[in-house]
């Protein structure tokens, strides 16, 4: 339909049944039931969001529920608009908010989502109102593209962009107008009227909230607030991949580095040196989330990582971080032994905290001591003893290890063992009767062995308390509301082979790719997932711990013994349809490699 050929008017209730009636989303029935129903409540309410509150399910196959996107998708193809689906971390709402002012955009229900420098992009859910366009071209001097949007996303951004843009520029005309102090590059701009910022400023407290909000709405891991040589950037790491998605004037990115600063108890003051911190506030679900911070000076400021621990990942299973039967059979075999030390190896970011945060937690009953040694805490938790390492009055791991052997442990988890010291106190604990947990950095299972040789641990203590080796990597997984079954083609079938030689796993017939939807914001992948490759100190392996130990020979004798490599563990879950072979290739060293 020409939507130009159509008069002036807001869309009616029996308008857009009718239309979809015609398009046998619906049948003339319940149109007509709920045109009756819906005429004592007048028209305030826009059509649309009216529909989906009957979560009615299309007649056209394959019978999706119609929800408000589905509509809005629809609607949008009915009247020959776009669709947009509004995503606020795409849009530069300190550009759109100039376009317009907020009580304009209010009275037509429009909002600005784009600006070039030859058109302006405006979502609407009124197709058919269009008397705002011709007023807006003489005065913008740019075409105007209209789409159509969701009703319910154009009334909530309206209000939140317009309020953002507001405290941005507030918060920007306090402020400075360069970095000052905090680039060496800008210190001859000192004396030229400098001002001082307020981190308690309501623009500044607005600002830094909103920011928390999307970032637990976008199930971010990590926030990345960092300077640059004219403005700051804002960063989002969702399922393990960075995402620009702001940028911000510099004396509102210091001013929000401050007020986060002030909340996580740092020194606001000192900028020429890393701190860290941590602060625990609230979902706007009023879930409870903890964030970690660090703070780093670099040439144009002082950047900020604020790392997101979501509390839920305490109470979930094996299953749910990944491990098969097998895998979990293993792990427990390890990690209920009364003695000994197992480790947990992989890169930062690789999920091994929460591996042993998760099994900690299962461990910790009242009967025992479970006491623990890291740099920092990364989750605070009630049923264990924390300790955090403090380097400026000189307590180590090994010192903090040192102190918790006399405070009665059953089981020490050690945050990492980065030196001799450390390893030599992990297996004195174990030694004298205590679990140990800790982690490595090395790529796989056979090779944290090799690394405690280098570092100095002699063999026949490793062969006397090393219970086993597990290493793990995270891999994300594809979206369930988008991921589409395909053939295996020649492509993926030589991805296939290359991952699973020299071993025979059989070849599925079909795999999963992603496709992208809103739900995954169109990345086709939602979450992540473990991949694991468990080794046990067995008999055998013992025999071949020496100081002039063949890491190969070490691989092959644990593959005998049932350890599957990371590869094989990940192309299980791709047969399965939990991932993709290209995730897996991307993630996964080659044993060679490892």
């Amino acid at each position: 339909m020409n939507d130009k050929s159509v008069g002036e008017h807001r869309l009616a209730l029996a308008e857009v049944l009718q239309w979809m009636v015609e398009d046998g989303l619906v049948t003339a029935e319940t149109a007509d039931a709920l045109k009756n129903e819906r005429r004592l409540h007048g028209g305030k309410i826009h059509p649309l969001i009216v529909i989906a509150d009957q979560k009615w399910r299309s007649l056209q196959p394959p019978g999706k529920l119609l929800v408000l996107e589905a509509l809005t998708e629809w609607l949008a193809g009915r009247t020959g608009l776009d669709y947009l689906h509004i995503d606020p971390l795409k849009i530069d709402f300190t550009g759109v908010a100039e376009v317009m002012s907020s009580a304009y955009a209010a009275r037509f229900g429009i909002l600005p989502v784009q600006v070039t420098t030859r058109e302006v992009v405006i979502a609407t859910a009124e197709p058919y109102v269009r008397e705002w366009v011709e007023e807006l071209r003489p005065i913008l001097r740019k075409e105007i593209r209209r789409v159509l949007a969701s009703p319910d996303d154009i009334g909530r951004y309206l209000v939140e962009f317009f309020n953002l843009a507001k405290s941005v520029k507030k918060a920007a005309a306090r402020g400075e107008t360069t970095a000052g102090l905090s680039s060496f590059e800008q210190l001859v701009e000192l004396g030229k009227g400098n001002r001082q910022f307020d981190a308690n400023d309501q623009h500044i407290v607005h600002i830094v909230d909103w920011l928390w909000q999307y970032a637990f709405d976008q199930r971010a891991s990590d926030i990345h607030i960092e300077p640059r040589r004219d403005l700051g950037i804002v960063r989002f790491r969702i399922d393990g991949v960075l995402h620009q998605v702001y940028q911000i004037p510099m004396a509102v990115m210091n001013a929000m580095t401050s007020r986060i600063k002030l909340l996580g108890r740092m020194d606001v003051i000192e900028k020429r040196r890393p701190q860290d911190g941590r602060i625990k506030t609230r979902t706007p679900g009023g879930q409870e989330v903890e964030l970690r911070l660090s703070t780093l000076p670099t040439a144009f400021g002082e950047k900020l990582v604020m790392r997101i621990f979501d509390p839920d990942v305490l109470v979930r299973d094996f299953r749910a971080l990944g491990f098969s039967e097998d895998d979990q059979s293993r792990w427990k075999q390890m990690t209920t032994a009364p003695n000994g030390i197992v480790l947990v190896t992989g890169p930062t970011g690789s999920g091994k905290t929460t591996t042993l945060y998760t099994t900690l937690k299962q461990l910790a009953t009242p009967e025992v001591n479970v006491c623990t040694i890291e740099d920092p805490i990364e989750m605070v938790e009630s049923s264990f003893n924390q300790m955090q390492v403090q380097h400026s009055i000189d307590i180590g791991f090994a010192d903090g290890v040192r102190a918790l052997m006399r405070q009665d442990p059953d089981i020490i988890m050690i945050g990492e063992i980065r030196d001799l010291e450390t390893a030599e106190m992990a297996v004195q604990a174990a030694l004298t009767g205590h679990l140990v947990l800790s982690t490595l950095h090395t790529n796989d299972a056979p090779s944290a062995i090799t690394r405690l040789l280098d570092l100095g641990v002699p063999a026949y203590l490793i062969n006397s308390t090393l219970l086993g080796v597990m290493a793990q990597r995270l891999v994300r997984t594809l979206c369930p509301h988008c991921k589409k079954p395909v053939p295996i083609s020649d492509d993926q079938r030589a991805v296939w082979r290359s991952l699973v030689a020299p071993w025979k796993a059989t070849e599925p017939a079909q795999l999963w790719q992603p496709v992208g939807c809103l739900e995954c914001r169109m990345t086709g992948y939602t979450g992540r997932v473990g991949i694991y490759e468990i080794l046990l100190n067995s008999v055998d392996v013992r025999k071949l711990i020496n100081p002039q130990m063949d890491v190969a020979r070490m691989r092959d004798q644990a593959y005998r013994e049932g350890m599957r490599p990371l590869r094989i563990s990940g192309a299980m879950k791709a047969a399965q349809g939990i991932t993709s072979l290209e995730e897996i290739s991307k993630v996964a060293p080659p044993a060679d490699e490892a």
